[in-house]
This record gives structure tokens, sequence and C-alpha cells, in this order.
């Protein structure tokens, strides 16, 4: 099998990785409740159930980051963190207490912190300007899995039975069904998961290629019948190959990629700034719509369970097909662009929010009106959220994109668990909390249009640097 079957394989187990974290939120979402009231459970519990898995995967994405970093491969953390997903899903289906619960939301938000290793590597197995679309296809994905989710839902709810000691009904069996969706995974990534090498930004195949020749140019120099004494490669042909070889491999095996990293230097540069903010931001308002919609459905429209689901299967459609539109489009329009046409889409969404939907005299909402602004916050989430992951790639180190990317989403991880928390205690406050959202977003933009020309990869500046080091 030669290495581009091992990377779309291995590209299609990192998909099938982040759909099955999507039907997981999809099967435990409509459940936990009722699981932690069964459980005699205080009400701020859902809460802390919610935010435990956000918790954990924040605290642990840039640990397995570093890990990736140093030993430049992910298959085996990617078998170990998922090991974190099986035991924390059995934890969920065994539920005696509602301590065992809140302990397994937080043992499976360990092995959720992988996702930071995987993104390193698809950081360095993609070129620049692939990078975006291939993002947009992998998030695509865990729409995918929020979508197809609740069709498990449907079955998962006439469980009634015992298996052994434990209890299988409609509010364990989402525990024991996903702990055996990701006991198959293992399977998989066994199978079809590799590590993949690194292709240089700069050109891949071609900077060995050139390596080579640069190589062979300087063998008649060296073959003379007195060998210099300050020489770093012999003039044999036998050594020549292992000369070759040997420079042909990362440099990461050579010198440890955080031996001058300075955290300071890396994150509080400019570009680095705006992006980490448009990530924060970005989840900060879509997590705090997610917890306004259902109150709002319910007091405006009287949606039931059956109203919601069909609500959200369109939303994941259309969120899906955002993500294709975006993946096409990033192959013609850079990605801060693409950032700066989200930003807008938001914007205007919420401005229509704020028009439409805040209903301070408590007349009808119209039902249009509640469409549009829903459909016009969506359209904007692919565009921010696929040109955000892939700028940032971009403008951090490539040696160290592990470590980065948990950073990233360690910064998105406390986006999800402070925008539930402010949009919870303001359901009857739209004008705030809306206005709130909308500040933000005002603030972004701004910061995108000022730093606008940093948002790009430092090619040239890497490409100096790398002529004068070799000089």
């Amino acid at each position: 099998m030669d290495n581009h079957q091992k990377r779309n394989l291995t590209f299609l187990t990192i998909g099938l990785i982040f759909m099955l974290s999507g039907i997981e939120y999809a099967v435990i979402l409509p459940t936990i409740w009722r699981y932690l009231q069964i459980l005699e459970a205080p009400p701020y519990f859902l809460g802390l159930g919610l935010s435990a898995f956000s918790l954990s995967a924040l605290l642990t994405g840039p640990l397995f980051g570093i890990w990736s970093d140093r030993s430049k491969t992910t298959k085996f953390i990617v078998l170990f963190s998922n090991l974190f997903e099986i035991i924390g899903n059995f934890m969920y289906f065994i539920g005696y207490s509602k301590w065992l619960l809140l302990c397994s939301r937080l043992v499976a938000g360990v092995g959720a912190g992988a996702g930071s290793s995987i993104f390193g590597l698809l950081t360095r197995s993609t070129r620049p300007e692939e990078r975006a679309g291939i993002f947009a296809a992998i998030m695509a994905c865990r729409q995918a899995g929020l979508l197809v989710g609740p069709a498990f839902n449907l079955f998962l709810r006439l469980c009634d039975f015992k298996l052994g000691p434990f209890v299988v009904n409609k509010y364990t069996s989402p525990g024991i069904f996903m702990c055996l969706l990701w006991v198959l995974l293992q399977f998989v990534v066994l199978g079809m998961y590799w590590d993949i090498p690194s292709i240089s930004s700069e050109g891949g195949a071609t900077v060995m290629e050139m390596k080579q020749e640069e190589v062979e140019e300087e063998v008649p120099l060296m073959g003379s019948d007195e060998e210099p004494v300050h020489t770093y490669r012999s003039v044999s042909s036998d050594q020549l190959e292992t000369s070759i070889s040997s420079e042909i491999q990362p440099v990461h095996r050579a010198s440890d990629p955080f031996k001058n990293f300075s955290a300071s230097r890396e994150f509080l540069r400019e570009e680095v700034v705006v992006v980490l903010t448009a990530q924060f931001i970005t989840l900060f308002n879509q997590t705090a719509l997610e917890t306004m919609v259902t109150p709002l459905t319910q007091r405006y429209f009287n949606f039931g369970e059956l109203g919601n689901s069909l609500m959200y299967s369109l939303c994941g459609v259309e969120v899906i097909l955002g993500f294709f539109f975006v993946r096409w489009l990033s192959r013609k329009v850079a990605d801060r662009a693409v950032l700066a046409a989200g930003l807008v889409i938001c914007c205007t969404a919420c401005i229509w929010c704020l028009v439409f939907l805040c209903n301070p005299r408590g007349a009808n909402l119209p039902l249009s009106a509640f469409i549009i602004g829903v459909f016009l916050q969506l359209l904007g989430l692919p565009f921010v959220a696929v040109s955000q992951v892939s700028l940032f790639s971009k403008v951090t180190a490539e040696k160290t994109q592990g470590f980065s990317q948990g950073v990233r989403r360690s910064v998105g991880g406390l986006a999800t668990i402070l925008g539930p928390l402010w949009a919870g205690g303001l359901t009857n406050n739209l004008y705030i909390m809306l206005g709130m959202m909308l500040a933000l977003l005002l603030m972004i933009t701004v910061m995108t249009a000022l730093s606008y020309d940093r948002l790009t990869e430092p090619r040239a500046v890497q490409s100096a640097q790398s002529s004068d080091s070799g000089g």
C-alpha cells in the first residue's frame, strides 16, 4: 500500500472519529437530564454533567499535543485516548449514582483531548492550500454524527432488558451503545490509521529532491585523494546514501521541538491573538444560541420533542452543506477572506435577531423571522469555524502544532462552558444576551480588519530566515 492510500485511509478514520464524537453528543444529550432526575440529582448537575466533558478535554488537549509533538506519532495516542471514551461511556451505562454519572463524562472528555494531536497530524501532513478543505470535511463529519445520532435514539429508547446485573433502558442504553462503537473504532484505527509522513509547507517531496541534488553536486568536490579534515559527510558511495536519507529525515528526530519554544512569543503575536479570539467568540455565541433556542421554541411555537428534533435535523443539514461549500470556496479564496465573510454574516444574523426576536411586549413571534434568524446564524458558522482553524495552523509553528492545537481547543472548550452559563440565565432577557453577543462579534470583526494583512502564512519571512541560516 503506497503513502497516498495510507493517507486517504487515515483521513477516513479521522472522519469516523469525529463522526462518533457527534453521535455521542446526540444520543446522550436528549436523555441525560431525565437520567439525572432518576438518580435524584439536583438541577445544577445538568450543567455540571455537560461542562465536565468540555473541562477534561480542555485540560488534556495541550498534554496530548505535547506528547504528539515530541513523539511525532499519533496512532498510539488515538488508541490510548479512545480507552477513556470506552471506560467513560461504560461508567455512564452503569450509572449507580449521580456522582458516577458526572465522573463518566469527565473520563470520556479525556478521550476528546486527543483531537489536538489529530489536528497536529492534519497540519503536518497537508499542504497549506488544501488544508482548509480537509478541515472542513472533518468538521462536516462531526455534524453528520449530530444529524445521525437522533436516529439511533429511535431504537435505543425501546431498550428494556437486563444485561447481567445491569439494567438496559432508554437512559442507560446510550452509554453501552457508545461504548461498543468506540470498541469497534479501535479495530478500525488498528487497521486503517497510519502515522503518515509530514509534508513540508515549502513543497514536500520537492525539498527532498533538492537536498539530494545538493549532495550529489558536492560529491566531486569531496571525492579527491585528500579528504578534507573538517567534513560532515563521507565521500564513499555507501555512506552517501546514509547521508542523503539522514538529511531527508525530519528535523524533529535530531532536536526537541520545544527546545527554543516560548509560549508568550508564540501565542501573544497579533495574528494568533486574533484567531484565538475568533475561536472563543464563535463557540461562545454558538453554545449560547443552542441554549436559547429550545426555551424560545417552547415559549412561542409550542415545539415538543418531535418539533425540536426536526428543527435540529434541518439545522444539521444546513451546517453540513455549509462546510462543503466552504471546502469548495477555500480552494479559490484566502482563509482570511472566508473569515471576514463569516464574521459579516454572523453580525448580520445577530442584528436580525436583536430586531425581530427580542420581544419585550410579549407579542407573538413570527415563525418566518425565527427561521431566517437561525438560518443566518448557521450560515456563518462554517465560514468562521473552518477559516480560523486553517489560519491558526498557518500562523503557528509546525513543529509544535499538536500543543498549539491543544491550546486552541482549550480556548474553545472554555467558550463552550461559559456560553451556556451566560445564556442560561438570560433566556428572558434576549436584548442583554444578544447585545453582548453582537458586541463580541463587532469586536472580533474590527480586530480582523485591523490585522487583515497579518492573517496569512508567513512564507516570505520563513524563506528569508532559512536562507540566512543556510548562509
